[in-house]
This record gives structure tokens, C-alpha cells and sequence, in this order.
């Protein structure tokens, strides 16, 4: 799904070889950095580094690896991507599994005021509160966001910041696959959205990393309208992968008042209908 050789080549082409003191004219036909250049800058030679972009290199040390991410300008993000990929054959994550704990549902009915949802490293959701429920307008378990946001929802659905949406979700999925190479969901949850969406081939292609932390997030909802909500991610401290998002309100915003609208709309919901765990997860044991 992911490594090193198509990463690497995918960030020398996005080098202004101007920053890195290379000088250019109207004859280069390279976008971004040549071959020979990031070997020279990294200090490498030039058919170590042909062999790492071709696949045939797969143990480089940390010292290349910090030259590399150097001379290709990675952010933290995508330097720890990097690495990540340059272990896979030495080392293979174990692609987590298992049943959302029962302590973690009791934690999402805590929370009343703020859609909040479980969600895996595929972006499938695996448990919900009520509210989270009322936004999304049916129960959340069994949901995926990335499939949601590509295939069904498009640019005129849910999310009023959708092409942003897009970006993050395909940064974060080829994060994942980074992380568990060898997960067959995943890796088939990514075929079905590069059949289906143009726009994912697209950003797939690019190769971007992002990691979800926190952030602005803009829904459109058919009956409250605008909800500028502010998402927060709380990495579970199991080693699972999975993350607790809540999405909250200003305190006396617009959205605030929306999200009590909404909790009102469905008023009648029982909360059990909301937070049941995702059947998939539940048999999954990869």
C-alpha cells in the first residue's frame, strides 16, 4: 500500500532545486530535485540512492534517513513517516483488532454536550454518542469517514469544507498505511476508493502524510444548518490505533446553540442507538 522507494520519489519532485543552491534554466525538464542531486546533497552515493527509489536498497541507516529528510525538507510528520517505511521489512506492526472496551462507551455517554465518536486508523467508526448520531443524521457504528466523505457525501453533503476534508483523510489513511502494511481492510477499503473517486486517485498520488490532531471543522446539517465545531483527537493509550474525537462548541457561538437545537431535534433518540459497538470490529481480529 505504501513505501519507502515511492515515497522518495514522490518528495524529490516537490524540491525548488533553487533553495537547495542548484541553479536552473529553461532547459531542465525535472520537476524538483534529479536523482544525482538529492545523492550529492545527502551525501550518498548516486547508485545507493537509485536503488533505494527502485526498491532494491531497504536498510538504510539513520544517518541517511536524516540526510534524506534533510535535503527533501520533511516536517516532522513525514520524517517519522519515513522511517516507518524504512523499517517495514525489519519490522512489521501488528495490525490492531479487538472489541471497544464496555469503560470506553460509559465515557462517551458522559458526553452530552458534543457529538464524540471512537474511530479506528481505517477511519471506521466504532462507537458514537448520541449526538454524534443526530449529526451525522443515523447511527455512526459501522460508518467510515473516508468512504462517507469520497463516495457518498461529495462536495455538496455533510461537510462544508469538504476538499479539506479530502486532504486530510487521504494524509491520514496513507499514514496508516505506512504504519500496517501488511492490514487487508485497509488495503482494500483504499482499492474501493481509488475505483470510486477520482479525486482520491488523485491525492493518493501525491503521496502526502497527515497526522489528525485537532482542527476546525465546518458541518452543513439539513436542519440546523452551519456547525463551526472544533475537533479534538485523544489517542487512546492501548497501542490499538484508535482515537477519541469530540467535536465542540464556543461557548456562546452560533454552533453552540445549534448543537442544543439539534440535541432537542431528537430528543426521543435512546443513546443505546447511537454508541453500539461497530459489528466489524467485533470480529476482527487481524
Amino acid at each position: 500500500m505504501d513505501d519507502l522507494a515511492g515515497f522518495l520519489r514522490t518528495r524529490r519532485s516537490r524540491v525548488d532545486p533553487a533553495s537547495a543552491g542548484i541553479a536552473v534554466d529553461s532547459r531542465r525538464r525535472v520537476d524538483g530535485l534529479r536523482r544525482e542531486e538529492v545523492a550529492h546533497l545527502s551525501g550518498v552515493s548516486v547508485d545507493y540512492y537509485v536503488r533505494l527509489e527502485q526498491g532494491r536498497a531497504n536498510k538504510p541507516s539513520e544517518q541517511v534517513l536524516d540526510a534524506l529528510a534533510r535535503v527533501l525538507g520533511l516536517d516532522e510528520i513525514e520524517r517519522e513517516h519515513l522511517y516507518r517505511l524504512a523499517r517495514q521489512r525489519r519490522r512489521r506492526a501488528r495490525t490492531p483488532g479487538g472489541r471497544v472496551r464496555p469503560e470506553l462507551l460509559r465515557v462517551l455517554d458522559l458526553v452530552t454536550g458534543a457529538p464524540a465518536m471512537i474511530m479506528d486508523h481505517r477511519m471506521d467508526v466504532l462507537a458514537g454518542n448520541r449526538l454524534a448520531g443526530l449529526l451525522y443524521g443515523r447511527p455512526v457504528p459501522g460508518l467510515n469517514t473516508a468512504r462517507h466523505l469520497f463516495l457518498e457525501e461529495t462536495d455538496r453533503g455533510l461537510y462544508a469544507e469538504w476538499e479539506q476534508c479530502t486532504l486530510d483523510a487521504v494524509g491520514h489513511l496513507r499514514l496508516a498505511a505506512g504504519k500496517y502494511p501488511d492490514d487487508t481492510r485497509l488495503a482494500s477499503l483504499i482499492g474501493e476508493l481509488a475505483m470510486g473517486s477520482e479525486r482520491f486517485r488523485r491525492l493518493w498520488a501525491r503521496a502526502d502524510v497527515r497526522a489528525r490532531t485537532h482542527g476546525r471543522k465546518v458541518y452543513r446539517h439539513p436542519l440546523i444548518g452551519l456547525l463551526e465545531l472544533h475537533q479534538e483527537n485523544f489517542a487512546l493509550p492501548d497501542g490499538s490505533g484508535r482515537e477519541m474525537l469530540v467535536l465542540s462548541a464556543a461557548a456562546g457561538s452560533p454552533a453552540e446553540d445549534g448543537l442544543r437545537l439539534l440535541a432537542g431535534l431528537g430528543a426521543d433518540t435512546k443513546s443505546a442507538e447511537a454508541h453500539t459497538e461497530h459489528p466489524v470490529d467485533a470480529r476482527a481480529r487481524e
